[in-house]
């Protein structure tokens, strides 16, 4: 079930970046702007098929994103039916279609989650008190300390813990996080089974828990340490009716805070990895590194995260979908070159200032910005690799 989530998953992810071009390709042809192409992942090219309408349809080999190629694509041209003759307005909704349209498959996507069980992922998630339905809770377990005895009997993240037991007495049932401890403690320098569910199986792990001597005396140290040796998280999912418009709007506006949170995040690290290497202060160096980093994830990490996620049901991997969609969004309306909001505010400068950017300087900031983007990428691969391999 978690393999077909997953396939599932990395194919709504490639449907997000068929969405955010069709937003554009749609767009482009009802305003009178020739499409010449339509290309999902960048060169070099794998597919290729003439369309009717005399566009091509392309598939191509880097997965990191999509484009749709315009006739005339400079503020230079002026033939009819190119980008460049088109009005300003016309520019305008061309180069926001996608961010549009991956901003309402966000919100289509929560609001679907709400209605059938939408997890709870932050503190203080956004809801409709008076329309909430706790449909499930699971005990999960979030970190295994290397060494403890749940790490030598085998235990992983996002293994769900049911129960515990001592040999031949009835299990204690673990319904919410925060019972654990206490539940341990009762079992403290003892042999106990542990009940856990992993890939949707039932079974049982049979440990001896640490002693409260070795758990009090560890308390006084830099790495205290728990009776088993894990730290439970939560996983609960809850339902909504008629606010499930309302709760998808509200997450939306809570994920939109926290990328840009995020991203302040990731440039005060960057600007401390930077000045750190300039005047040779390691320490300073490895914070902003460590900042800036933990902050994004790439294509590796985007699959480790829907590998993850599918382990925890569909609702979780469509969360994941709707929660990219909205970044893709978010990302895309920046004033990053190369991106869709990069070329609009060029657009809308050069628009001011009366002075359209000639096609040789309008490529070349296009392409620092492509080269800077691919630079990135390449270095949050890098990044992602070590952090999940």
């Amino acid at each position: 079930m978690s393999i077909a989530l997953l396939v599932i998953g990395i194919i709504l992810f490639v449907g997000l970046v068929v969405v955010h071009e069709f937003g554009h390709f749609i767009v482009a042809r009802r305003n009178g702007v020739e499409v010449e192409e339509f290309g999902i992942f960048f060169p070099p090219r794998l597919y290729k098929r003439k369309m009717k309408a005399g566009w091509d349809f392309t598939i191509n080999a880097l997965p990191l994103g999509g484009f749709v190629r315009l006739k005339g694509e400079h503020d230079s041209d002026t033939e009819k039916g190119t980008f460049g003759a088109a009005s300003l307005w016309v520019k305008s909704k061309i180069m926001a279609a996608g961010v549009a349209l991956n901003l309402l498959t966000a919100l289509v996507i929560f609001t679907f989650i709400a209605l059938v069980g939408m997890p709870k992922l932050i503190d203080n998630q956004f809801t409709v008190h008076s329309d909430e339905h706790l449909i499930s809770q699971q005990v999960l377990v979030g970190y295994v300390e290397p060494g403890s005895p749940a790490d030598k009997a085998g235990f992983e993240s996002r293994d769900e813990i049911t129960g515990i037991r001592q040999p031949g007495y009835s299990p204690v049932g673990i319904v919410n996080a925060k019972e654990l401890p206490s539940i341990t403690k009762q079992f403290a320098g003892k042999t106990v089974d542990i009940f856990y569910v992993r890939d949707g199986q039932e079974n049982w792990k049979t440990l001896k828990l640490l002693d409260t001597k070795a758990v009090e005396a560890s308390k006084k140290t830099d790495s205290p340490k728990g009776y088993l040796g894990i730290s439970p998280t939560n996983f609960s999912m809850h339902r909504y009716t008629w606010s499930a418009p309302v709760v998808a709007v509200g997450f939306s506006a809570q994920v939109t805070s926290l990328t840009f949170q995020g991203l302040g995040h990731a440039l005060a690290g960057l600007g401390g990895l930077i000045a750190g290497g300039v005047t040779g202060n390691n320490e300073a160096r490895q914070n902003g590194q460590a900042s800036a980093t933990e902050q994004v994830a790439g294509p590796v990490g985007i699959f480790v995260i829907l590998k993850d996620g599918s382990l925890l049901g569909y609702q979780f991997v469509l969360l994941i979908i709707g929660i990219i969609s909205l970044t893709l969004a978010i990302m895309n309306i920046l004033p990053i070159p190369a991106l869709d909001g990069g070329r609009l505010w060029i657009t809308l400068v050069a628009h001011g200032l009366k002075r359209p950017l000639s096609q040789k300087n309008e490529e070349m900031i296009n392409m620092i910005g492509f080269l800077i983007l691919i630079g990135l990428i390449v270095l949050i691969t890098f990044v992602d690799v070590k952090r999940f391999f």
